[in-house]
């Protein structure tokens, strides 16, 4: 299963419907496969065997989403750039990768004159949206290619997509992402998130196209559905987009959805369509999501998962967030769900033996949504994938009832006087006080106790606390042990380009001239 498999049968459904919008431009499935058919089809001609690595970089749109289905329908291996990367990140992904050929946008123009020079294995630059000196566009390019079918590239085993990691401890990994991988995604989405078979979804695509809403996108297409791109997640844009195409479901990351709520008039606005508001990859504040829950009803719905695994490791579905028309127990909205039917999760030591229940250890995953390896980094491989085992490097417990809680991440744990410290159950004390935006709780120097637990908080604008409330606060709640020591105020706290807190970054700038034992 490929992007080009999902829309050959959205397009068997319903050749003359919407599937992508953007704007005041509309593409129909049948628009849609005749520019993938094109692209396949000179791809083919320029000789590009399946596997050849293909990247697009651009924000988020529509025309360069098409491409991707394109890509996989010539059985291209597609590997997401990422516009918000700096340039040298950028030449380090594309060569690392061995990319050959890039679509970009013209917007994009002058880092990729730069990279052309840095990067002579990528031999094909094609402009998006049009000719630009020394760079053919994508229409020229195609010429006058026939749009007759070109039937979509089918191995199980073959890598569809290499999925950088976040980067957010080092240099991006190339995940290798192979058609079955996609296919077990596909499937756990499709018998998690329910449709009436009458039903034509509406996916909001907001978040990046390139990572988690690319593939959130991908079931929509399948199902005959609509997604609407957004090249932002602007708040009010956002919005408008809700009400103005009825959205049945989109996925967006907690700190976009603290800024939805914190939006004026959010609580006034036609949320009535929504079906499923996915929240994903970082934890959210159990009180902001019951807030979440008031005003934007009954369809929050988290998945668990990362880019070795996509999405679908666990499901917490929107009915579970209430229990008998009120609002669900914190250890429940707090959990991230039970295991997808096509994956083992299990608790493991450092021993990699089996943990019982309640017992906290490192998250594991097994099934056919595990990726086969990082691309050219065996050794990364080896120790991350164990007896068919990914170690997804988050540290949690499974409860009485089966649900999966995430801890923290494991290089993010704090160890203080020789107790393990979870900063992600302080950071929920912190969420829930009014005046914080948001936090993150770190371990610094101490001499007497090798780390000290530092919170780094950014308030909500026009918003005070003090350092003193804020650990009272935490005192109160999670008692001295866990009370952050030090509070620092930050304007904003440093981010990945896919909205991640770099905890690493801010972990630096205490940890200078001191080695931290984790």
């Amino acid at each position: 299963m490929t992007h080009a498999h999902s829309l050959d049968r959205g397009l068997l459904i319903d050749r003359n419907a919407a599937c992508l919008v953007q704007g005041g431009q509309q593409w129909t499935y049948e628009d849609v496969a005749r520019h993938s058919y094109r692209l396949a089809r000179k791809l083919q001609q320029a000789g590009y065997e399946p596997g050849t690595k293909a990247s697009i970089l651009s924000r988020n749109s529509a025309a360069a989403f098409m491409c991707v289905f394109g890509i996989a329908r010539a059985g291209l291996t597609w590997v997401p750039a990422n516009p918000k990367l700096n340039e040298e990140d950028n030449a380090y992904l594309l060569d690392f990768m061995d990319c050959e050929l890039l679509i970009f946008h013209s917007d994009l123009a002058d880092m990729v004159r730069s990279l052309q020079r840095q990067l002579p294995k990528l031999t094909l630059w094609i402009c998006l949206d049009r000719s630009l000196p020394g760079f053919v566009s994508l229409e020229d390019w195609l010429g006058d290619v026939g749009a007759d079918p070109v039937d979509a590239y089918h191995d199980p085993d073959a890598v569809a997509i290499i999925a950088p990691t976040g980067g957010t401890t080092g240099r991006s990994k190339g995940v290798q992402l192979t058609q079955r991988n996609v296919n077990a995604f596909m499937a756990s989405h499709l018998m998690s998130l329910h449709y009436p078979h009458s039903e034509r979804p509406v996916n909001l695509a907001a978040a990046p196209l390139t990572h988690a809403a690319g593939f959130a996108a991908l079931p929509t297409v399948a199902r005959g559905g609509k997604v609407v791109v957004l090249e932002s997640p602007d708040p009010a844009s956002l919005l408008d987009a809700i009400e103005a195409h009825r959205v049945t479901e989109l996925f967006l990351p907690p700190t976009v959805i603290y800024r939805l709520l914190a939006t004026p008039g959010v609580e006034t606005r036609d949320y009535a369509s929504l079906r499923y508001f996915i929240y994903a990859a970082a934890p959210m504040a159990v009180e902001k999501l019951k807030q979440a829950i008031q005003v934007f009803g009954p369809c929050m719905t988290q998945v668990f998962g990362q880019a070795e695994a996509p999405m679908m490791c666990t499901y917490l579905a929107p009915d579970e967030h209430l229990q008998d028309g009120a609002m669900a127990p914190d250890d429940v909205l707090s959990s991230c769900g039970h295991p997808t039917p096509l994956v083992q999760i299990r608790i493991l030591d450092e021993d990699n033996q089996r943990l019982p229940t309640g017992a906290r250890g490192e998250i594991c995953v097994r099934g056919d949504l595990v990726t086969p390896g990082y691309y050219k980094q065996p050794d990364a491989t080896a120790k991350t994938i164990v007896d068919g085992w990914l170690h997804t490097g988050d540290v949690g417990f499974i409860d009485e009832q089966g649900r999966v809680h995430i801890c923290d991440r494991k290089k993010d744990m704090v160890i203080s006087g020789g107790f393990n410290i979870y900063p992600q159950e302080i950071e929920q004390v912190l969420w829930s006080h009014p005046s914080v935006e948001d936090c993150a709780v770190i371990g610094v120097p101490d001499d007497d106790w090798g780390e000290a637990v530092k919170a780094v908080v950014e308030l909500k604008p026009q918003a005070q606390a003090t350092a003193e409330e804020l650990m009272a606060l935490c005192k109160t709640r999670l008692g001295s042990l866990k009370t952050p020591k030090s509070v620092d105020f930050i304007e904003q706290l440093p981010r990945s380009p896919n909205g991640k807190v770099l905890k690493r970054d801010l972990r630096d700038t205490y940890w200078v001239g001191r080695a931290r034992a984790i």
